[in-house]
């Protein structure tokens, strides 16, 4: 009977942890939806995710009076990322572009917003042998 309980509890937890991950999934894409991004490709852990497309919109927004430019977005972004979570981070914006990148593990972020797209990567960094 003992057995019973436990096994009964664990699946319980179980549902319940499954439970969240799928409101937690539905408040990401609300989350999304009211930025008006939209994921291309990625390999990025979520809050990274969610850093450059607050970061995005921030600095979209306060280019709201004037004409969208792609460079400061570009250049933001990369400082964003380079001071956060360490060098080597580049970052493409813009309307049409193409790319081929090798990039480090999780470290890969295509997305558009609103009608501008943007490529954040990481690369690895070694250092200098002297």
């Amino acid at each position: 009977m003992q057995r019973a309980e436990e096994e009964l509890e664990r699946r319980s937890k179980f549902l319940n942890s499954l439970i969240q991950k799928k409101k937690n999934a539905a408040e990401q894409e609300q989350n999304h939806d009211r930025m008006n991004v939209r994921v291309r490709a990625s390999d990025m852990p979520l809050p990274l995710q969610n850093h450059a497309f607050k970061t995005a919109r921030d600095i979209i927004d306060s280019m709201a009076s004037l004409k969208l430019d792609s460079k400061r977005l570009a250049l933001s972004l990369k400082k964003e990322f380079d001071s956060t979570y360490g060098p080597a981070w580049h970052c493409i914006v813009g309307t049409s572009f193409g790319s081929y990148v090798t990039h480090s593990l999780g470290g890969f972020l295509y997305f558009s917003i609103d009608k501008v797209y943007v490529l954040l990567f990481k690369t690895a960094v070694d250092p200098l042998e002297q």
